[in-house]
């Protein structure tokens, strides 16, 4: 599990193809606050991995052909990266579990004051895991969902995350990895499994039996 809050930037260094899937080795372009160690996981730019081979300023990792087909991963070689939560962390962003969802397309980008606004296409199926004032995903990183359309969705960059993340090099026509919030799934699956339990159902319903 993750909170969103990348650590910094990494570079996909090399890929070798393998049976199922890719083998990644990747480059942090920062310190870590202490080692990796081999079992860790680790997200790279939203999508969950296990370190499988640790050398001087290097991981490696493998990606199967499901992450790969799901996700950027096959495509790009500048990651944002993030250690999975300890249980005494803060939690700073939202729960990301490094699955990620589908793939969105950045539609536009613009400045707002020192940071920037994106506007970027969402998934068929994913619309109603989008809620304004929610939180997603967008290659690992927690962002807070402005405006929601049909099959679009806002958000705001500060310019923090723009420095220290690849969300500074997004351009019209990029995919990303989108990751919607986990409790909105869950909720989605509770009210399409019981149509006639959620008749009525609010918000204050769902807190007061302890599911909020």
């Amino acid at each position: 599990m993750f909170t969103g809050l990348a650590l910094g930037r990494g570079q996909i260094v090399a890929r070798s193809r393998l049976s199922g899937g890719e083998s990644l080795t990747v480059r942090p372009l920062f310190a870590w606050d202490d080692p990796l160690a081999l079992g860790e996981s680790v997200a790279v730019s939203g999508v969950c991995l296990t370190v499988e081979k640790i050398e001087t300023s290097s991981f490696t990792a493998f990606a199967s052909q499901e992450t790969l087909a799901r996700s950027t991963l096959g495509s790009i070689d500048q990651v944002n990266l993030e250690r999975a939560l300890r249980l005494a962390d803060r939690l700073g962003g939202h729960l990301v579990s490094g699955h990620v969802d589908g793939r969105g397309r950045v539609r536009q980008t613009q400045p707002n004051g020192l940071g920037r606004e994106l506007t970027l296409s969402l998934p068929k199926g994913l619309s109603a895991q989008v809620v304004p004032k929610g939180s997603i995903a967008v290659d690992g990183i927690s962002l807070t969902v402005n405006e929601v359309g049909p099959d679009y969705f806002t958000v705001q960059i500060i310019p923090a995350t723009l420095e220290r993340t690849t969300l500074i090099d997004l351009a019209p026509g990029r995919e990303v990895n989108l990751e919607t919030d986990l409790l909105a799934k869950y909720v989605q699956k509770l009210l399409s499994s019981s149509p006639a339990a959620a008749q009525g159902l609010t918000l204050e319903k769902l807190a007061e039996s302890g599911f909020l």
